[in-house]
């Protein structure tokens, strides 16, 4: 937290702080992501349809019907929400491969869906967002931009440490252990599923409605399948079940594009090279297997 506070006064340029907000932004996505998909053990590969949909109802909402931001980011979150309650219950039905079949569906859909009508979400193209005013206040600069999403991302840590402690995060935790153990001591396990879901569906449409404000604009590749995918590899290698490892494998991954420009032209196998090392190396993530050498003292 000492450090979030610190950070603006070192950061050379704009450019640094720009690159820390979208760290902020992803980091706290990917602690969504992680407890279902790490704490709950309920795999999602279309979990940026859901960001889709909250950028694109801060975008068109405000522009087509007037509506204030907030009231459009909200409305945004309650139809990601309210979509994942209604098909949580049939895909959770689903394991392995044939539930990740199922998300990954519904992520595609969302995003043919903001592709195609072009009239309400300006389509390939995308759309302009309007600017974000909270409670009177426009957000105008990425220094009040840094300080809202540094505070979203405490909020977010301290609430995922006290959820996954809290008799919620024992039953995902047992959930992911094995369901049918979790019947015999009690555990609702079709409610935990939904709830996490319907949980980690608002928390993504929110950000989602942060992103495009924060950008200014939106598109359709905010949804797709391969942010999706980029989401799912943050939480694997920073390490599944781990909180910190969430926000560990956001900010690298987000960082490692830039770092890899210098290659021209093979950023993406370098990225890809690297990917894969540390999923060879390091199979239970940074944080995981980090802890358990220093543990052993290495």
């Amino acid at each position: 937290m000492v450090v979030l506070a610190l950070l603006p006064l070192v950061l050379p340029n704009a450019f640094y702080v720009d690159l820390v907000i979208r760290m902020a932004i992803n980091a706290v996505i990917v602690l969504s992501l992680n407890l279902l998909i790490g704490f709950a053990g309920q795999i999602s590969l279309g979990h940026a349809g859901f960001l889709g949909m909250g950028a694109y109802a801060s975008a068109a909402l405000p522009t087509h019907w007037g509506w204030h931001p907030l009231l459009a980011m909200g409305a945004g979150a309650c139809a990601a929400g309210l979509l994942a309650a209604v098909l949580a219950r049939p895909i959770f039905k689903l394991k392995g491969h044939y539930l990740a079949m199922a998300t990954l569906g519904l992520g595609i859909i969302i995003s043919i869906v903001v592709r195609n009508e072009a009239a309400w979400t300006g389509g390939p193209d995308g759309m302009p967002v309007s600017a974000l005013n909270l409670f009177g206040f426009e957000l105008s600069s990425d220094r009040h931009w840094y300080w809202l999403v540094a505070f979203i991302l405490c909020l977010g840590i301290w609430a995922s440490l006290n959820l996954i402690d809290s008799p919620f995060g024992r039953a995902l935790r047992a959930l992911h252990g094995s369901e049918v153990a979790s019947q015999v001591v009690g555990v609702d396990v079709v409610r935990y599923k939904v709830a996490i879901f319907v949980l980690s569906a608002v928390i993504a449409s929110v950000m989602g409605s942060i992103t495009a404000h924060y950008v200014g604009f939106v598109t359709p590749n905010l949804a797709d399948f391969f942010h999706s995918i980029e989401l799912v590899t943050m939480v694997v290698i920073g390490g599944m079940a781990s909180v910190y490892g969430s926000v560990l494998g956001a900010v690298l991954l987000t960082a490692l594009p830039q770092a890899l420009a210098a290659f021209e032209g093979w950023e993406t196998v370098a990225f890809g090279a690297i990917l894969m090392l540390s999923m060879i190396f390091l199979p239970r993530g940074l944080v995981p297997t980090l802890a358990a050498k220093l543990g052993r003292g290495l």
